[in-house]
């Protein structure tokens, strides 16, 4: 039940309803049918008992009408005996039969009509049964018609009240696939109301602290740039080439941070759509060691020449990373990268994580030895994986650190790989 929505659990708990009351109705029709049978019964038996005594007394004719009258009951005229005699034994269908040594009376029914017919000691009667129809049974549909109505106009009500989640809930989804401009206009002061004045309300705190966000990144990057452009101008000027190179190293670090700083920026917004188009392997490895800071001749390349549809920027810096990595903190400063149809591996000898693949994607996080680096790689490579649809996997075999990415994902085989989507 937990995870049944409104709509459907509303859904569910009237139709309950309505088949709790259709069958509560059902169960009245059978006990109003039975009962009609058995009251049936205890009428005819009494007119049984009433007239075989009341014939023994030979009574007059004003008794029999009174008698009539009591007991609600019409006497058929002479002119029409003979022709209802005839329906009678054509068409007529006995529902009740009652005798004793005095004499007897049978009960005849044609199409709705109830004819009664006495006999005893020379007397030949026929009446109609005269008896009031009793209206209980549409009273009761009456009731159960009007109950079914209030139900259904609850059950529409209860639909068109949370109809505005519906929206509400399109509208959210609309934002997190990053449409911030999003507003949700709910007219009602209720709890729907006060959901969508809050969440717009949260919309436009969330915007401010975007555009913040922003402006403080720009202002950072472009405050930085400045000085490490200058440092470097009067660092080539220095003459002891020891501390010279040390310098460099240091400004080229804070460059590199800088530019995958304003990389994630791009690649994280919710606004950033990849440009996806087919190229082949070699030619995004290509564009990946241009990239590299390291020697690429540290890398050991067999890749096949197979097109993937991607976005050529974003996988060749992902690589870039993963290959800057396996550099920097294999044992013997080489990488191997190789292919496998859609299937890319990334491999470097060294010692196996002490973490999750899933702690190293986090931004920042690193090994505390491991002070070469910012942190970053890894968080950069899964959010740019993220954005094209691949998947991200780790694993360690024979003293080799094995990188994974699936460019055509299929079904994740359950072992000792750790798949980040």
């Amino acid at each position: 039940m937990k995870n049944i929505s409104v709509n459907t659990f509303i859904h569910i708990l009237f139709t309950m309803v309505i088949t709790i009351l259709i069958s509560a109705f059902m169960l009245f029709l059978s006990w109003h049918e039975d009962r009609a049978k058995i009251e049936e019964y205890k009428r005819y038996q009494l007119l049984t008992l009433t007239f075989i005594s009341e014939l023994k007394l030979i009574p007059t004719q004003e008794k029999l009408h009174e008698l009539y009258r009591k007991l609600s009951l019409l006497e058929v005229q002479k002119d029409d005996k003979k022709l209802i005699k005839k329906h009678i034994e054509t068409y007529g269908e006995t529902i009740f039969s009652g005798d004793s040594q005095y004499g007897l009376l049978r009960v005849f029914k044609i199409e709705d009509v109830q004819y009664i017919y006495v006999q005893r000691m020379g007397y030949n009667l026929l009446l109609v049964d005269n008896k009031q129809e009793e209206h209980y049974l549409e009273y009761a549909a009456s009731i159960w018609l009007f109950v079914i109505f209030i139900f259904l106009l609850l059950y529409l009500a209860v639909l068109k009240k949370l109809k505005p989640l519906k929206r509400l809930h399109r509208e959210i989804e609309k934002f997190a696939k990053g449409d911030m401009t999003i507003r949700v206009s709910y007219f009602c002061d209720d709890e729907i109301g006060k959901i969508a004045k809050s969440f717009n309300r949260a919309i436009e705190h969330i915007n401010e602290l975007s555009a913040s966000k922003n402006l403080f990144m720009r202002n950072l990057m472009h405050e930085l740039k400045t000085p490490i452009t200058k440092g470097r101008i009067v660092v080539e000027m220095l003459e002891d080439e020891s501390s010279k190179k040390i310098l460099i190293r240091s400004f080229n670090r804070m460059n590199e941070l800088i530019t995958e700083l304003a990389e994630i920026e791009r690649v994280t917004a919710h606004t950033f759509d990849p440009y996806l188009e087919e190229a082949t392997l070699e030619v995004i490895l290509d564009r990946s060691k241009k990239l590299l800071i390291n020697d690429s001749k540290k890398i050991e390349i067999d890749v096949s020449n197979d097109t993937i549809v991607t976005d050529i920027q974003l996988l060749s810096l992902a690589l870039k990373n993963l290959l800057d990595n396996g550099i920097k903190y294999s044992v013997d400063n080489r990488v191997c990268i190789y292919s496998y149809g859609d299937n890319i591996r990334v491999i470097s000898k060294g010692e196996k994580l002490k973490h999750p693949l899933s702690y190293y994607l986090e931004p920042f996080s690193q090994e505390e030895k491991r002070s070469q680096g910012f942190g970053l790689g890894l968080y950069i490579v899964n959010s740019i994986l993220e954005k094209l649809q691949h998947k991200f996997s780790y694993r360690y075999e024979d003293g080799r650190n094995i990188f994974i990415i699936d460019c055509h994902p299929k079904e994740v085989e359950i072992g000792d790989t750790t798949l980040i989507l």
